[in-house]
């Protein structure tokens, strides 16, 4: 168990010093004693890509038309998603809200779903003014927009 907690600790020698004592499920866990017992957590999105909405945009617009649609839908998500990024590491949060509000309708259109919604997410953490769910909701914004440029990289290449 405290492996575990030392898992959720990455915030630096400094705050180790002063760690309270934390309550789990009736064990109270030991103090970290130094950054070496610290690990990182790397957490995983499944993602996927919503082939009807995708299918249907390749029938209404042919397959040229779509491909290029799509193709300016990926890198306009890749430059906004970094766009986020750094409006956040700027505590930009007027032009971070609109870069994810940007997001929501280009994910959608193209059948990023999951990104959308997260999108959303994001949007509504700025709104609410919460700061810690923000960090953690934009950290998973990063994650599925990552898998999701990905998976729909790897459906080009499929006849949809």
């Amino acid at each position: 168990m405290p492996s575990q907690w030392n898992e959720l600790q990455p915030f630096g020698k400094d705050w180790l010093s002063s760690c309270p004592r934390f309550w789990v499920s009736g064990t109270m866990l030991p103090r970290v004693s130094n950054v070496e017992e610290l690990l990182l957590i790397r957490p995983t999105e499944i993602v996927r890509v919503d082939s009807e909405k995708l299918g249907k945009l390749y029938m209404d617009m042919g397959d040229v038309a779509a491909e290029d649609v799509v193709c300016r839908a990926m890198e306009e998500l890749a430059l906004r998603l970094a766009h986020c990024d750094r409006l956040f590491r700027a505590n930009n949060m007027d032009d971070l809200r609109k870069s994810s509000r940007s997001l929501i309708a280009i994910a959608d259109q193209i059948g990023m779903t999951k990104l959308a919604r997260v999108a959303g997410d994001v949007t509504q953490c700025i709104d609410e003014g919460n700061h810690v769910a923000l960090s953690a909701t934009l950290g998973r914004l990063m994650r599925i927009g990552e898998g999701s440029l990905t998976a729909i990289w790897d459906l080009q290449d499929l006849t949809i």
